[in-house]
């Protein structure tokens, strides 16, 4: 049975926070989104973050947390081809389902997606099945325990043609700018890689 109008409208939260991190929920929305595991940051870093919370800039604190995730920090598990191909699997399981996938990019210890979330799926639900699945399988996989992910996402929606084309073109070459490959289709975890 599917949804009625009315049931899809308190579904889709619109504009909302969930700490700092301001969230937008609506369905056709082309997103993207940013998630980490959970040791992708050092706990200094971290601490320095939430005590600067009102003196730093969304963009400083945005740019300071891509760096550490660039530089690799924390034990990486996304760059264990098992863990990397389960997560992309995951992505592609409800491709036009739930969603539409337009890119992606599995880096070792982060996520970048931009997708478009269908009507009565809302953004939260499907980043948080995401991530749900893939941190039980992980851990099995992994013969370890405790939490995978960091707990929240960032989301920015798709403005325009131009945002969307260099929000792609930024997942596709963030291994090479992180120095992980040469060329962007060598690394095998992402959509250009997979659709290649």
């Amino acid at each position: 049975m599917k949804p009625n109008d009315e049931s899809l409208a308190t579904q889709h939260k619109g504009w909302h926070s969930r700490g700092y991190i301001p969230h937008f929920d609506e369905p056709g929305l082309i997103q993207s989104i940013t998630f980490r595991l959970a040791d992708s940051l050092p706990p200094d870093v971290v601490q320095r973050l939430k005590e600067e919370k009102d003196e730093v800039s969304d963009l400083a604190r945005r740019q300071l947390i891509e760096t550490y995730m660039d530089a690799g920090y924390g034990a990486c598990h996304l760059r264990d081809p098992r863990i990397g191909s389960l997560l992309q699997e995951a992505l592609l399981h409800f491709d036009g389902e739930r969603y539409l996938l337009a890119a992606w990019v599995i880096m070792p210890n982060h996520v970048h997606v931009i997708v478009e979330i269908m009507s009565g799926y809302p953004l939260d639900k499907v980043v948080g099945s995401w991530k749900s699945f893939t941190a039980k399988e992980a851990n099995r996989i992994l013969k370890r325990s405790g939490r995978f992910w960091y707990p929240d996402y960032f989301d920015r929606y798709i403005r325009d043609d131009r945002h969307y084309a260099n929000a792609v073109n930024y997942i596709h070459k963030n291994p090479v700018k992180a120095g992980l490959v040469k060329r962007a289709k060598e690394w095998p975890f992402s959509s250009l890689a997979y659709y290649k």
